[in-house]
């Protein structure tokens, strides 16, 4: 069957290659107001279209889930994808440490980061084995703030009495810290969680209770800038290792361009998508950094939670604080 497939993948690949058609698999809607990592694509595809390649957008959900995505780029059967950090994470558990809270400041240090770490060179060396390649780590909106349907949350102590979404295990050690409480519940449930009070909110982008049309029932923002909320663009190494030099220099310089677009993005949203929740009828509480640094020395503990080895946290850590 894996034979089977190489051979299709390398029958779609040759077929591609002569064709210069470059799918890419998208992760939130076509929306350049509210989303970070289509205004990547966006950035990427035309780059790669002033090469003489020829991109395709795929919709969200239209080549299978996260696992699936994963599949089809390590086969050859999908040149470009836009996934969830945890699929590179299974293969390289080193990732997880971009996921750990108050890590960075904002996007453009986490770039930093990325880039003077040499991240990318260390991670692609790990999950070479299974013809994938990471090449950008894309920011999908401002940095992720506490959203609840009923309490303002200011202060740690605001959350006592508030069960929150969890996305693992690492984000419940993180409500522990915190005084709160939390459960793992699938994204598709969670509309249904809050308004039967399953859950009392989520940690999440500004712009995601407005992408999803939660704003009837999700009334309260904290701009607590915990994690920068983002996607893994993994791409076939199999495609990109067979392209002509000129080729794979086109596409590096469009994942350039594709970040140089987001970051331009997330500086001009940085304020308009709190007032976007405003306008909405969502309170929005503007934290100082005195009221941030409560949740930030808290949030420490997450990092002794075993999501990293002690090894990795310390070289995250450092990292952040050289380039801070």
């Amino acid at each position: 069957m894996k034979l089977k497939a190489l051979a299709l993948a390398a029958l779609m690949a040759s077929a591609s290659a002569l064709s210069a058609e470059v799918k890419i698999a998208l992760d939130s809607k076509p929306d350049l107001e509210t989303s970070g990592s289509y205004n990547w694509a966006q950035a990427f595809g035309a780059k790669l279209k002033e090469a003489g390649m020829e991109p395709r957008e795929m919709p969200r959900g239209s080549v299978g889930n996260e696992a699936e995505k994963f599949d089809q780029v390590s086969t050859g059967l999908l040149e470009v994808s836009l996934s969830d950090v945890r699929a590179v994470a299974q293969v390289d558990p080193f990732v997880y440490g971009l996921r750990l809270p108050y890590m960075f400041d904002d996007a453009a240090h986490m770039q930093r980061v990325l880039k003077e770490g040499k991240i990318f060179d260390r991670v692609n060396e790990a999950i070479a084995g299974q013809d994938v390649k990471l090449v950008a780590i894309v920011p999908i909106g401002p940095s992720s703030g506490i959203i609840t349907t009923t309490a303002a949350v200011r202060k740690p102590e605001d959350m006592a009495n508030l069960r929150m979404r969890a996305l693992d295990d690492a984000q419940i050690a993180m409500y522990k810290a915190w005084g709160s409480s939390g459960t793992i519940v699938p994204w598709g449930e969670v509309p249904a969680g809050l308004q039967t009070g399953v859950i009392d909110g989520y940690l999440n982008s500004p712009f995601v209770p407005i992408t999803f049309g939660q704003t009837d029932f999700v009334k309260n923002f904290s701009d607590a800038r915990v994690i920068v909320p983002i996607r893994a663009v993994i791409v076939s190494k199999m495609w990109y290792d067979g392209l002509s030099d000129a080729d794979r220099a086109a596409v590096d310089a469009a994942v350039e361009a594709g970040n140089a677009a987001t970051q331009a993005w997330l500086d001009r949203v940085s304020e308009s998508s709190l007032t976007a929740l405003e306008d909405k009828g969502v309170t929005v509480q503007r934290l100082t950094d005195e009221e941030r640094g409560a949740f930030r020395e808290l949030s420490k503990a997450v990092y002794n939670s075993g999501l990293l080895p002690a090894e990795d946290v310390e070289t995250w850590s450092a990292l952040s604080a050289q380039t801070r």
